[in-house]
């Protein structure tokens, strides 16, 4: 098992939870998802989120558009 702390954090869209900021990776190892440590913009939770479940942020200047979870909750994910 490892935990990689995150600096700078990597704003993210969690499924079922919202957009947010991952703080940390935590790796089990083979067999088993990442786990993302993420804080919650709206409600400042702390959830540890299973790698299918997270998403990047759109990012205008990289190319990268919404992604498709994102655009289904009707949440906009440009990073500020």
């Amino acid at each position: 098992m490892s935990f990689t702390q995150l600096d700078p954090t990597i704003p993210v869209f969690v499924i079922g939870k919202g957009d947010g900021f991952a703080l940390g990776v935590i790796d089990y190892g083979q067999e088993h998802n990442l786990i993302w440590v993420t804080a919650i913009n709206e409600t400042g939770e702390i959830w540890c989120a299973p790698n299918p479940k997270v998403r990047m942020t759109s990012n205008w200047t990289m190319g990268r558009p919404k992604s498709a979870a994102a655009a289904a909750a009707g949440k906009l994910t440009e990073a500020s």
